[in-house]
């Protein structure tokens, strides 16, 4: 919550500018409780945001810590949680990894980001909070979408080397039409979107909806590019899974049964390696010699974008 580059910021939860003194914000506060109250027919997720909003902003040392880090102030800022990731350390067993997780959506970002920003030119800092704020939702929803595909691959990193995965696997001739993720694990093959809204959605008829979704269609385009990656390889895959930001869910798990004939769960971000480990309900189990060969198969025929 609030660090999604699609978030509300603590303020604009609030209702305040962010310039309100310490007595605006507290009476801004209490009405938004009273507007959002699920007692009183709010929605409890506005009002647990409200309440965070008040842990973030509420006092003096806490406004103090926020408002540097997300664009609120002059101060240096320290907090650098859209900046790409460093390099790992940890000398652990890893997954078997391919691929740049999120890659291309911050190579377009950068892109998009210094047209709009610079005209071209290199701007300062690409990932400021306040320059990022004030960027237009698609620029936004570039580098949110990249942010997630990176928190999908660090959790499947984490899982060891049973498990295997192909991060921005080219599904078609336009490199947004990719499959951000194949993950081949003893729990089954799956396909996976790594995805941010930047609020709660819901579902019908086997499709997430909701007003951040604006039409489309997410878990057919990823059943359509799972797909491809099956005719090219000549495999089978078991599952579909899509992850979300914990805060875009009412619930960790939520499983769609099937979808024209593939097993979809729509999971948490922080449930997306209980999953993995325990497979997708209806998934097909993948053993011995047969992991081996799809792994192979799999090898051979990706391609990246």
């Amino acid at each position: 919550m609030f660090d999604s580059p699609l978030s509300a910021s603590a303020y604009e939860v609030l209702g305040v500018d962010p310039t309100a003194t310490a007595d605006e914000i507290k009476r801004a506060f209490r009405l938004r409780l009273r507007q959002t109250h699920p007692d009183a027919g709010g929605d409890a997720a506005a009002f647990n945001q409200v309440q965070r909003a008040w842990e973030l902003v509420g006092t003096v040392e806490a406004r103090a810590a926020y408002d540097p880090g997300h664009g609120f102030s002059a101060d240096e800022v320290t907090w650098s949680g859209w900046q790409a990731p460093p390099a790992r350390t940890d000398t652990r067993p890893k997954a078997r990894s391919y691929g740049h997780p999120g890659g291309w959506r911050r190579e377009r970002y950068l892109s998009l980001i210094r047209e709009w920003a610079g005209h071209g030119v290199e701007v300062p800092d690409p990932y400021d909070p306040a320059l990022v704020r004030s960027a237009p939702h698609e620029l936004r929803r570039m580098l949110a979408d990249a942010l997630a595909e990176e928190e999908t691959a660090r959790t499947v990193s984490d899982l060891g080397m049973g498990f295997t995965v192909w991060h921005d696997v080219a599904t078609g001739p336009e490199p947004d039409a990719k499959l951000d993720h194949v993950i081949l694990s003893p729990s089954g093959l799956y396909g996976v979107l790594s995805e941010d809204f930047g609020e709660v959605v819901r579902f019908r008829r086997g499709e997430i909806i909701g007003p951040a979704v604006d039409g489309a269609a997410p878990i057919a385009a990823l059943l359509a590019r799972m797909r491809v990656v099956a005719r090219s390889a000549r495999v089978r895959f078991g599952g579909a899974i899509v992850v979300l930001p914990d805060d875009d869910l009412d619930q960790a798990i939520t499983p769609l049964g099937k979808v024209r004939g593939v097993p979809v769960v729509v999971v948490r971000r922080s449930a997306l390696h209980t999953v993995l480990r325990q497979g997708v309900p209806g998934a097909r189990d993948i053993g011995g010699n047969e992991l081996f060969d799809v792994r192979t198969r799999l090898q051979h025929a990706v391609r990246f974008v």
